[in-house]
């Protein structure tokens, strides 16, 4: 089993993303719902997938969890304002159809106007809410931002965190050394799992290599573990860098060493168990 912790659908009328632009994004640049998703994870081999909001938008977290009656989805990590009341949003949210399917909350933190909203008071208290609800909060952050991410994680014990995208290294750039310090950080607290993630998107897209991804996943191994790594696409955004099965199957040439076992955590028991119980296969 497969078991992708990170894709997005959208329709850009209700859900606009606005960061998609350029020659270079056409292949994203229109409406992606259920039927191309199914149709990419089977040419990839994925057999179930977490949906992952894609704007601070709580009319998308409805939207998504409406889709939660399709077997594949195991799962949906959406959005509420986490300064303000986090339990009466989340009241209204689990009352909607799908709503017993949010397993976790994510902010677009990487694209805040407050580089350092994670350490905001308020945020702080949001997170702990998020706790209390059983749910899981995904980060996801820019390099520049490891350092709060790592305090907040150390900070919130009973906050069960996922780093999404390995925290987002700057592969096309080169130089990985302030990441690597980063994502070491953000790792030495417990409570975090980090997704092998959106690492194509940091790469340049049209002439990306698993050579020049291998020093981040080699990292993330090492400091992470594969019990505390899992698998995600990233689709749609796979479109730009050679399509999901492209990256799926560099995936499994990166994590070709590891023992089975190690191979099964991070392609599907990582992120059941941390999405659980909803991410395990259902039989309807």
């Amino acid at each position: 089993m497969i078991l992708d912790s990170h894709a997005h659908l959208w329709r850009k009328e209700r859900t606009p993303q606005p960061w998609i632009d350029g020659a270079s994004m056409a292949p994203i640049d229109r409406d992606f719902w259920l039927d191309d998703l199914h149709e990419a994870q089977r040419e990839a081999g994925i057999d179930g997938t977490i949906l992952v909001q894609s704007a601070n938008s709580a009319s998308e977290t409805i939207d998504l969890l409406a889709l939660a009656a399709d077997p594949g989805v195991r799962g949906v990590v959406g959005w509420i304002d986490l300064t303000a009341d986090v339990a009466s949003q989340l009241e209204r949210v689990r009352q909607a159809p799908g709503g017993d399917h949010l397993v976790g909350i994510r902010h677009l933190a990487h694209q805040d106007p407050d580089d350092h909203w994670l350490r905001r008071t308020d945020v702080g208290t949001g997170l702990e809410a998020l706790a209390e609800a059983g749910l899981v909060f995904d980060l996801v952050v820019r390099p520049d931002q490891l350092a709060d991410a790592a305090a907040v994680v150390a900070e919130h014990p009973a906050v069960a965190f996922v780093l999404d995208h390995l925290g987002k290294p700057p592969i096309a750039g080169g130089d990985l050394a302030d990441w690597a310090a980063g994502l070491r950080g953000v790792a030495s607290s417990p409570n975090v799992h980090t997704k092998l993630s959106g690492l194509v998107i940091e790469a340049d897209w049209s002439s990306w290599s698993i050579d020049e991804l291998r020093e981040p996943v080699e990292l993330a191994l090492e400091v992470f573990g594969p019990s505390r790594l899992m698998f995600g696409s990233d689709w749609p955004l796979t479109q730009v860098t050679g399509g999901l099965a492209s990256w799926t199957d560099a995936a499994h040439h990166l994590t070709s060493g590891l023992s089975q076992s190690e191979r099964d955590d991070i392609f599907g028991r990582t992120a059941a168990a941390v999405y659980n119980p909803l991410s395990a296969p259902r039989k309807d």
